[in-house]
Order: C-alpha cells, then structure tokens, then sequence
C-alpha cells in the first residue's frame, strides 16, 4: 500500500497543476459524525486554517504522517489551524477510535462517507490531504504520503504565512 501512495503522488504530479482546478475554490461543506458521536461540519471551523485528510486504519502512509499532524497540531493550532481527520475505513467506529486513540490523535476524527470523498473530486489514494484558507477556500491537495516539510509550507500558506516562507528559503 506504500508504494501504492507514493507511485499514485509521483503520478500525480508528474500529470500537471491538478491544484490549479482547486485553488480558490470554495471547499464543499460537508457533516459528519465524529468519534464520540457528535455532528461536526467543516464549516464548524471557519475562520481557521485547515488541513483536512483523508485516510484509513489499514494505510501505511498514514501512519507515518499522523504523528507529524499530531506534532503540527499543537504548533500551529494556537495559530488558528485545525486538522480534521476523515477515516475512510470499513471497520467499526470502536476499532478507529481505538486506532486513534493508540496514535495520540489529537484532532477531531470524523467517520468519512463516500459521497465527502466524491466532493473533493473522489480519494482514490490514501491518504489524500486538503488543505483550506481561513476563508474556507481551497489552496492545495496532496496524494499519498508527503515530507512534513511539504506540510508545513501548505500550513504557513493556510494560515497566511506564505509571504514569509517565500521569503525564508
């Protein structure tokens, strides 16, 4: 499944601007029900940067990637970022929460729906992450497994720190 997520990336981007159709468009809202049985909307976090990302119980890339979200969550979360987990997973909501549970997750985690998926353009790969401006517009998209600096340079965007990574590097 590893080599499925990086082959479908490499893919992907060797394919073209698969953002540009993206970018500045509004991202689809959608309600889904969390781990502990409430309704949560990606509206509900309007006003904050967010990472939205697609994954599953069974997927390897994800579990390399979740303890970086962890670790940006608390870093950037302070900031007015939020990451949203959407589990795409056949399995009970016991067997994710536990899952998530033994991963630190410490994010809201939504049990996923096709139908979300499709929204987004489909999720063929997991994972598949979003990434949404404080204006709830869609920046980016990113299929399969990334470098967390990868992430972080979508992160300073999302929040409207981009002019100073730009300026960074």
């Amino acid at each position: 499944m590893l080599f499925a997520g990086i082959h479908a990336a490499r893919k992907n981007r060797a394919s073209g601007s698969v953002t540009a159709q993206f970018r500045g468009q509004p991202a689809p809202d959608f309600e889904l029900q969390s781990l502990d049985g409430k309704n949560v909307k990606l509206s509900d976090f309007r006003g904050k940067a967010v990472l939205l990302n697609f994954w599953a119980t069974w997927c390897g890339p994800c579990k390399i990637e979740m303890p970086w979200f962890v670790e940006l969550q608390k870093e950037y979360g302070p900031q007015g970022f939020q990451i949203v987990g959407v589990a795409m997973d056949d399995t009970s909501t016991d067997e994710i929460a536990k899952f998530a549970k033994e991963m630190g997750v410490n994010y809201p985690v939504l049990l996923g729906k096709e139908s979300v998926g499709q929204s987004y353009g489909g999720v063929g790969v997991l994972p598949t992450t979003f990434f949404i401006d404080r204006d709830g517009k869609l920046l980016t998209r990113e299929f399969g497994l990334q470098s967390r600096s990868v992430f972080v340079d979508h992160i300073k965007e999302a929040l409207g720190q981009a002019q100073s990574v730009q300026a960074q590097k």
